[in-house]
């Protein structure tokens, strides 16, 4: 039940995102033929992989466009980010699932993987390659590939460090680099100092620009002049001040949301991610039960005050990370009603995570933990 509303939803928000582009399109212009000119689509990782397929049904099954022409304008409107090169974080659909929710969607996925798999096997692609290549994994249960789907409705497709794409080319995606070797390219990931200093931290942008001027706003370059105030005590406290303002806001979330006081004072040891085996919450859960066991022992020890905070979502059938949800919260549970820690070690999972709850936990971390396998 999970599975099939999560891709309801992709579909939804997928559909409904194209529809608006189209309404829009035509609203200007008298016909689709020149939409890839005028409208760029980028694909976000699988999640919205679906909407190659829902393009070619509104173009061909609404607007009565031929689908060699259809598909021709979907790959020249579509690009695709891949963010990992875990098989497993690929979507795929059981193929009975489509059929009973999107049963025109496969019908077009499966004349795309036609025409895909002809110039496969033209280009002398080898059996085991051409199913690698299928947007149908034939192996166990039959699914629908999106990552694969994603990949050739795409004009172009990146990834998000050079190490990565590169990676990309010899692994996840081997066969399809082979079979369109101009596709893949880099794009290195990056943050938007809008979002994660001037909106979410405003009492440091200001700090900064009462010490630098203004100039960093537009060019992040200009950061480089702060160098000179690291040393400085007046830059220094005021600095301190900012930090003290962001975890007192921090800490006023966590009580608000836990019911748990937590002391700004203490180190934020923060671990926010996607709950994933690989990022490894267990492995800073288990400190925080390591932490917990040799304070009781060592009470008189030389602690630095602890609040280990977790925050981030599960995939919806995703067993094993939402046990790892449980045991953070029952681990919590333990802590932090534990007189003989007190003061010294809190935990807090900060539920319903999403940007706005980060806003806030980002600019209040002390610690921020990125301890995830190298993939």
């Amino acid at each position: 039940a999970g599975q099939e509303l999560r891709l309801r939803q992709e579909y939804f928000w997928s559909s409904a995102s194209l529809q608006d582009i189209l309404m829009r399109h035509l609203a200007e212009h008298d016909d689709l033929s020149d939409l890839a000119d005028r409208a760029a689509i980028q694909l976000n990782d699988t999640h919205p992989a679906i909407a190659v397929a829902e393009l070619l049904r509104l173009l061909v099954d609404v607007h009565g466009m031929p689908f060699e022409q259809a598909w021709d304008i979907a790959r020249r409107t579509f690009a695709y980010t891949n963010h990992t090169l875990l098989p497993e974080a690929l979507e795929s659909w059981p193929v009975e699932l489509f059929e009973r929710l999107l049963p025109r969607h496969l019908q077009l996925i499966y004349a795309v993987n036609s025409l895909v798999l002809a110039a496969a096997r033209a280009a002398g692609v080898d059996g085991q390659a051409i199913s690698r290549i299928s947007l149908i994994g034939e192996n166990g249960e039959r699914r629908v590939r999106m990552g694969n789907l994603a990949f050739v409705g795409s004009h172009s497709v990146n990834g998000v460090a050079a190490l990565h794409s590169e990676l990309m080319q010899q692994t996840v995606f081997a066969d399809l680099h082979r079979l369109y070797p101009e596709r893949i390219n880099n794009k290195t990931n990056g943050i938007t100092q809008r979002r994660w200093l001037f909106q979410c931290n405003p009492g440091l942008t200001q700090l900064i620009r009462d010490t630098i001027g203004d100039a960093f706003l537009d060019d992040f370059g200009q950061l480089a002049a702060l160098d000179e105030f690291a040393t400085d005590p007046g830059f220094q406290s005021r600095f301190g001040a900012v930090k003290r303002a962001n975890k007192e806001r921090l800490a006023d979330m966590v009580h608000d949301r836990l019911g748990l006081t937590v002391d700004p004072g203490a180190l934020f040891d923060v671990h926010v991610k996607r709950i994933h085996e690989y990022k490894r919450q267990l492995l800073s859960i288990l400190h925080a039960v390591d932490l917990y066991h040799r304070i009781r022992e060592q009470p008189d020890a030389d602690w630095t005050p602890r609040v280990k905070m977790f925050a981030g979502k599960a995939a919806p059938s995703y067993y094993t990370a939402k046990l790892i949800i449980r045991l953070a919260n029952d681990v919590a549970a333990t802590v932090n009603n534990d007189p003989a820690v007190a003061g010294l070690l809190k935990v807090a999972f900060v539920p319903n995570y999403n940007v706005s709850t980060a806003e806030v936990m980002m600019p209040g971390a002390d610690l921020s933990e990125q301890i995830s396998t190298a993939g």
